[in-house]
């Protein structure tokens, strides 16, 4: 009895179905449904890659911060022993700044050759970003502190000597045009400017040859690429003078990964001898001229909100379906025009046909005159 009272409910709420049913023969299944879902879900996939995927928001201002310092990170080897160079800086408003903030390391000049290779490969992104700017986006995007970007240590201890220096390490200075020396003898300081110890070097020691492993200005981040980084030249001449000439620009920069105060900098070098017979004066050395700009670039990351994500992938959807719709009919439409119109000849053919042999029937049987059956007088 309850199984069949069971039986009885479940017939009765079946038949309380407020939706009517259509019945399968009257269904007719087409092609365009299953190209609309296939579509639909290509191009929701596309969507939903450019929904995870962000981009950067350069917004410019003018930097009113004058009070604060600039820090500046150096990491510069020379083709000279220690006791022979020395750096200083020395900024338009008379200050020396003296070279307490920087180390002086004996090294090798020469790069084993997994240092060479990495200074290859940031050469060959220098250039990429020289030619694509958008490469920089990239960078910023996927910066992670700890990233080692400086030149790798020498994984072998060679027994070569100690022919070249690397001087190393930050200093702050004033956020004013200023000039960064590495030149022959040590700094002192002197109230009536800037001068280095030079008398007692040999001029046959003059080497300037030197490689740029880092240079960069403001909070050390490792992970961006800045545009001396890896720069080496090369010099035979003992009277060679090396200089950058740069313009430093507030950066600061807030990602999903990283948020701190950067500078970025463009750069134009120049080299020459120096020969005072034929009018080419000054100091052999390595002099990198920098100024500040007045303007500040924010970069952040944006990102692409859930709101404006769902309204574009609704907009597909609903674009899918009556475009598709749409062409489904249009197509069909024509199929059944030509369809028609090959039935219409197939019909005219057959009806020509069977006019040509009723025709030739009535040609080849001739009607009697006269019936037999009709009494003859």
């Amino acid at each position: 009895m309850r199984r069949l009272s069971r039986k009885k409910a479940l017939s009765l709420v079946r038949e309380l179905d407020a939706f009517p049913k259509v019945s399968e023969s009257y269904v007719e299944t087409s092609a365009s449904g299953g190209t609309a879902f296939s579509a639909m879900a290509l191009l929701a996939i596309l969507e939903f890659f450019v929904y995870r995927d962000t981009w950067m928001k350069y917004e410019y201002a003018v930097d009113k911060d004058f009070s604060s310092k600039l820090r500046i990170n150096i990491d510069i080897t020379v083709a000279m022993k220690c006791q022979h160079v020395g750096a200083d800086i020395l900024d338009l408003a008379e200050t020396m700044i003296t070279s307490s903030g920087l180390q002086y390391e004996p090294v090798i000049f020469e790069l084993t050759p997994q240092q060479r290779l990495w200074q290859r490969t940031l050469l060959l992104i220098q250039s990429r970003l020289r030619e694509e700017h958008a490469l920089q986006e990239v960078l910023y995007k996927t910066l992670l502190k700890g990233a080692p970007t400086a030149l790798p240590p020498r994984e072998d201890t060679s027994m070569e000597p100690l022919n070249a220096c690397r001087i190393h390490g930050h200093v702050y200075v004033n956020k004013v045009a200023g000039n960064l020396h590495i030149t022959v003898g040590k700094p002192i300081h002197h109230p009536q400017g800037h001068a280095h110890i030079a008398a007692f070097v040999s001029h046959e020691t003059y080497n300037f040859s030197h490689r740029i492993d880092h240079l960069s200005f403001g909070e050390e981040i490792p992970g961006i690429i800045n545009p001396l980084d890896s720069t080496e030249k090369i010099t035979y001449n003992n009277n060679q003078m090396f200089q950058y000439f740069i313009t430093v620009v507030p950066t600061r920069l807030n990602t999903y990964k990283i948020s701190a105060d950067t500078h970025q900098f463009s750069v134009t070098e120049r080299e020459r001898v120096i020969n005072h017979a034929a009018g080419s004066h000054g100091v052999s050395g390595i002099f990198v001229k920098y100024d500040t700009s007045s303007l500040m670039v924010t970069v952040s990351e944006q990102h692409m909100p859930l709101w404006q994500f769902l309204v574009r992938l609704c907009g597909i959807i609903g674009g899918i379906f009556s475009t598709t719709g749409m062409l489904h009919g249009l197509v069909g439409f024509c199929v059944d025009v030509i369809c028609c119109r090959f039935k219409l000849g197939v019909y005219r053919l057959r009806e020509d046909v069977q006019l040509h042999n009723q025709m030739n029937n009535l040609n080849h049987h001739q009607i009697p005159l006269l019936d037999d059956h009709v009494p003859r007088e």
